[in-house]
């Protein structure tokens, strides 16, 4: 099955332009603020396929971009000993949360995401951070990520809480990309998991092989462009561009559900 089956579009050729374009600016995005990929990459591809389908389309340059974003620092194996718990909620949350997108409207929920995320980024820009007790964070830690798993099997997106709770962690620039490709690069491989769980990477409902290739270079080049913007910020300036990032995120996929009420 390729995307002219999975689509209602008609056009093949204008359905690879679609994808290359979505993953081009997901990946410039995810460059320069370190989130953004599956976010922007499945409330686009939303309106040409269904969200398990492009879910699917999402999982490798997810991967490697979260890989390449986790591994390019020296703060890595200070950040596992520091949020394992994390992690681990992740995976728990992801893989046995009773709901799914298959049973879930995704599109609702991520309007009620967003709608959240509109409200951290507002309180981040207006200098009223979130801040996390160190006594007491691996319980934080835990619960965020259990959280952000039930979210991630429902609606494909594992930004939230997850990128909250660890920007109020208050990290250092560098420490926060990577700590956000560590978390995501869990994220994606228990998603992953999921969809296997649930019968998505079934052999009849899978896209070609060149489909399935076809969004990671795309993404790989958006976030090569976006790191090199990203070098050019200052820890202030950065801190400014990350929640002018997600606040724009967030107006999205309201906006999005919106239209679709």
């Amino acid at each position: 099955m390729n995307l002219h089956s999975i689509t209602s579009a008609g056009n093949e050729t204008l359905m690879i332009a679609i994808v290359l374009a979505v993953f081009l600016l997901a990946g410039l995005v995810k460059g320069v603020v370190g989130l953004g990929l599956p976010t922007l990459s499945m409330g686009l591809l939303a309106g040409v396929m269904p969200p398990a389908q492009a879910a699917v389309l999402l999982i490798l340059p997810s991967l490697l971009t979260n890989a390449w974003q986790m591994w390019d620092g020296a703060a890595l194996a200070s950040l596992l000993r520091r949020l394992w718990p994390l992690q681990l909620g992740v995976v728990v949350g992801t893989l046995w949360v009773p709901v799914s997108m298959a049973t879930l409207d995704a599109e609702l929920a991520s309007a009620g995401l967003g709608a959240a995320l509109v409200v951290y980024a507002l309180l981040g820009l207006f200098a009223l951070p979130l801040a996390v007790p160190r006594r007491g964070e691996e319980a934080f830690s835990l619960a965020s990520g259990l959280i952000t798993g039930a979210v991630t099997a429902a609606t494909g997106v594992f930004v939230f809480p997850a990128v909250p709770y660890l920007q109020a962690l208050a990290l250092k620039k560098d420490e926060l990309i990577q700590a956000l490709g560590l978390s995501f690069t869990v994220s994606t491989v228990a998603l992953f998991a999921r969809l296997v769980m649930e019968g998505s990477f079934a052999m009849d409902r899978l896209p070609t092989g060149w489909s399935l290739l076809l969004p990671l270079p795309a993404a790989l080049l958006g976030m090569a462009a976006g790191q090199k913007l990203r070098g050019r910020v200052g820890e202030q300036g950065f801190k400014r561009l990350f929640f002018v990032g997600l606040l724009l995120i967030g107006v999205y996929m309201v906006a999005r559900g919106v239209m679709r009420y």
